[in-house]
């Protein structure tokens, strides 16, 4: 495939998060958002419809850059098997904020790297335990940090933080949007070097 640090890569994504994530491991890249229906199939798992969007958004852009590497990915928040998606206002972020708090929320983020005939695909879970906050708590952080765009209404890398009890993960950037150990071992096994050699910088 020749060297793969010269070949174009995409992050198939919207998100400022995971393009701030991805600018991390110090590959060039774009960003480009896939058009993809998120709504969940019958009976299906949290788990299981995170992994299913992840591959469809690369699948969706690497359709359309057949030479290029494309990152896929997508969150769903786990609350006793039923998914918490994006609040999009104040209203639904508060009631999902109290319907969360003082319950474990298992948050599954998915990553997919997609070229050509190559394909592989991840689920990270992250466990979170949110506090047992009183309304006017979640009503102040939400009118702060307005958090509308994230799944579960908090933000762990702002002041979200302080709305939980702890956080358990094997992949600590995963709950932001973008599982960065494990995206890094994908791009390695699929031969990117990480981090880049100077002349790959230049």
């Amino acid at each position: 495939m020749g060297n793969l640090q010269t070949q174009p890569l995409i992050l198939a994504s919207s998100s400022i998060y995971r393009r701030d994530l991805l600018a991390r491991l110090g590959l060039p890249f774009e960003a480009i958002s896939p058009e993809v229906d998120e709504r969940p199939l019958p009976n299906e798992g949290v788990d299981a419809m995170a992994l299913r969007l992840a591959i469809a958004k690369a699948a969706v852009i690497a359709k359309l850059h057949p030479n290029a590497w494309v990152i896929g990915s997508d969150q769903a928040a786990d609350l006793h098997g039923e998914a918490i998606g994006k609040p999009g206002n104040f209203d639904n972020a508060l009631s999902q904020l109290q319907r969360m708090r003082g319950q474990t929320v298992h948050f599954h983020t998915a990553v997919c790297l997609m070229r050509a005939d190559y394909s592989v695909a991840m689920n990270v879970t992250t466990e979170v335990r949110f506090r047992d906050l009183p309304d006017a708590t979640l009503s102040n952080y939400l009118k702060l940090e307005q958090p509308y765009d994230c799944a579960g209404s908090a933000k762990c890398e702002g002041m979200g933080i302080a709305l939980l009890e702890s956080i358990r993960s094997d992949d600590p950037t995963a709950l932001i949007g973008l599982p960065l150990i494990t995206l890094s071992a994908l791009l390695r096994d699929a031969g990117f070097e990480i981090p880049p050699s100077r002349n790959d910088l230049q």
